[in-house]
């Protein structure tokens, strides 16, 4: 767990509850970190006393430095007071403090004024500050008047130093549990689209604009520290499939709504830079889980170029024996690119495309309807003409990463087992293609791909357009550093940073992706340089004859499944291959062992055939056994009248049964009175 929207933080906790580590893993990615310990020496004699301070030693990096202010309780609140924007400061802990605080040496003294002036510095405060305390007033009633001074005091403090503060954490049994600020509320999650009849679109949830996410991430500055705003995750829902047109309304299944979940916290504090170490795949089961194909009962040669999918699936979830993903969440960035990376793109056409995915219209909707996936429109920042100067600001870029880490934190939380990122913005190609430039030195012209009006028709104005946009921007940063956050920054723009964002956060929590068009891809080349890992649970399932994604699946080492060529969208071509993942998923976890090898033969249920022969009648009850060859009965119907053919075989006994003519020339019969066989008279 970790604490969103903090410059002062007050960690709680009882004896061995885990608070210090808990606190010391909130500042552990800062430069610096002064470290101001509050408790005395103590007896010299008490061993286990100094193995305690030694163990608090030991953890802290050569890189910190500390700070002894047990000498006088009121330093405290000068060291406090002296730090700067820039500084960073741990203080362990305030029970020492108030030991001290109360120690005979230091009386009389105002010890209420003391705590005052103690919360008054912390509120004050300009620095990045965590202070630890433990949480006495769960415990009994002290039974000596000493013990009961230092509860008393204790309670004081935390109580005045938690009112200060910006957060506070209490940590029982070394889960960490967010008191203050009250935890956000997400947007209801839907499993079915709208309330009414089956196939209703739900209402588009409020856009996350730009605004809000810059002001969630805007740092605190100046005397008094400002609690970030939040930002708002978009809603979640789950397109509804359109009803069969022969579909009784009063039997389609009516929407339900899940449980609010609790907004998944991100620290302000962690601090997304290169070098980043997050988790990474099973190096063992994903080819302990091929191998295992060989042995299974497959005719003919088994999955093919699918092989590679129950590698992956084994590989990002641990085990041998991969399932099918069953809770899939497609994430769809809209963020616009201003200037020439959007020439020839329809004004208004990506949000008409982001609105028509909120309805549940629309390909992607409809793909993720057909696949039962929850789909999540989110609004990125619009980026500025990258010909011109930076399409964001630093600032912005780090709360693009911070959303998207929160956005993958969401789907964590919601159970979600695959995430298919997708983007509709204008320019998406453009940047995607800048971002390549950047990376991989590729040329601008080789990796833009066409550009196709609504019509259906090439527009090659509008394409040397974007390449004159892309080389002015890469001229413009040729002295830029090329390090991942200034890539994001002058070329990349939001829906590519939220991106970024979304594959660190879904690294971090062991979820695989789909990579779905030029925004992913290029989300891939810049988390290369903050995190290695990321690439590894990335899955491209088609490059749909885009250049940017054929570089870029080359230099990130993904291999294409399929060669759709679809031209849906971002994340449609995912969708449509989603069905084919799972199958294979499905056949590698449920076919038994081939026989040859140690299988049972599954023939519980099979019948034997009857021996070959005349062959069984019909067992049908109105069916009648022919009579055997004769002269044949004549029919016993009623109605019917007439001699019967000579020859063998029954006439008919239904009602509707009329007799076939005779084989031969020789005429039928023509009535009662008219001889059979009728031929030349003697005379």
């Amino acid at each position: 767990m970790s604490v969103d929207g903090w410059n002062t933080l007050l960690v709680l906790g009882g004896i061995r509850s885990g608070k210090s580590e808990f606190a010391e893993s909130l500042v552990a990615d800062a430069p610096t970190v002064r470290y101001v310990a509050t408790a005395p020496e103590g007896d010299p004699e008490d061993t286990e006393w100094a193995a305690r301070l030694a163990v608090h030693r030991a953890r802290r990096p050569g890189s910190w430095t500390s700070e002894e202010t047990a000498a006088d309780p009121g330093r405290l609140a000068a060291v406090i007071a002296a730090a700067g924007p820039n500084d960073t400061l741990l203080v362990d802990d305030l029970g020492g403090w108030v030991t001290v605080l109360l120690d005979p040496a230091h009386q009389p003294a105002d010890d209420t004024a003391t705590i005052a002036e103690l919360a008054a510095a912390v509120r004050a405060s300009a620095a990045r500050l965590v202070l630890v305390s433990p949480e006495v007033g769960l415990s009994l009633v002290p039974t000596t008047p000493l013990g009961r001074a230092f509860v008393d005091a204790l309670g004081a403090t935390n109580r005045a130093v938690a009112d200060a503060c910006d957060a506070v954490v209490l940590v029982v049994a070394g889960q960490p549990t967010r008191l203050k600020p009250a935890e956000a509320a997400l947007p209801t999650v839907l499993a079915q689209a709208g309330s009414g009849p089956a196939g209703t679109p739900p209402a588009a949830p409020a856009a996350t604009t730009a605004a809000t996410m810059a002001a969630a991430a805007a740092p605190a500055t100046g005397g008094a520290a400002e609690a970030e705003a939040e930002a708002t995750l978009p809603e979640v829902f789950t397109p509804a499939a359109p009803p069969a047109p022969a579909a009784d309304p009063a039997t389609a299944g009516a929407a339900w709504a899940a449980p609010t979940m609790a907004l998944p916290m991100v620290a302000t504090g962690l601090i997304i830079q290169p070098g980043m170490e997050l988790p990474m795949p099973d190096d063992y089961a994903g080819p302990q889980a091929v191998d295992r194909l060989a042995t299974l009962d497959l005719p003919g040669a088994g999955l093919g170029v699918l092989e590679r999918v129950v590698g992956f699936a084994a590989a990002t979830q641990g085990t041998t024996v991969p399932a099918p993903w069953a809770s899939v969440r497609v994430l769809l960035l809209h963020g616009d690119h201003a200037g020439g990376a959007s020439a020839g793109a329809t004004p208004g056409g990506s949000a008409r495309r982001a609105r028509q995915a909120r309805a549940g219209k629309g390909p992607l909707a409809r793909l993720a309807a057909e696949n039962g996936a929850s789909l999540q429109v989110v609004e990125a920042p619009a980026s500025a003409a990258i010909e011109d100067g930076p399409a964001l600001t630093l600032d912005q870029v780090e709360s693009a990463l911070r959303y998207g880490w929160r956005l993958a934190e969401q789907a964590a939380d919601a159970g979600v087992q695959l995430l298919v990122l997708a983007a509709c913005g204008a320019g998406t190609e453009t940047a995607a293609a800048a971002v390549l430039a950047a990376t991989a030195g590729a040329e601008p012209p080789a990796v833009l791909g066409r550009v196709v009006t609504e019509h259906g028709e090439i527009d090659d104005a509008a394409w040397m357009v974007r390449c004159a946009a892309v080389r002015d921007a890469l001229h413009r940063t040729r002295r830029a550093p090329r390090e991942a956050k200034d890539i994001l920054a002058e070329l990349g723009g939001g829906d590519v940073a939220v991106a970024t964002g979304v594959l660190l956060g879904a690294t971090a929590r062991r979820i695989p992706v789909l990579l779905d068009g030029p925004v992913g891809v290029a989300a891939g080349m810049v988390s290369r340089d903050l995190a290695g890992q990321a690439r590894h649970w990335c899955l491209l399932p088609d490059h749909g004859g885009q250049p940017a994604v054929r570089l870029a699946a080359d230099v990130l080492g993904l291999t294409p499944l399929v060669d759709l060529r679809l031209d849906l969208g971002e994340g449609a071509t995912a969708l449509a291959t989603l069905p084919l993942l799972r199958s294979a998923l499905a056949l590698a976890a449920n076919l038994p062992v081939h026989p040859s090898l140690g299988g049972e033969e599954d023939d519980e249920e099979f019948t034997e055939p009857e021996p070959a022969g005349p062959g069984p009648t019909s067992t049908e009850p109105d069916f009648t056994e022919p009579e055997p060859a004769g002269p044949g009965p004549t029919s016993t119907e009623p109605d019917f009248t007439g001699p019967t053919p000579a020859g063998s075989g029954p006439t008919g006994t239904g009602g509707d049964f009329t007799e076939p003519e005779p084989a031969g020339p020789g005429p039928t019969t023509t009535g009662p009175d008219q001889p059979v066989f009728p031929g030349p008279r003697a005379d």
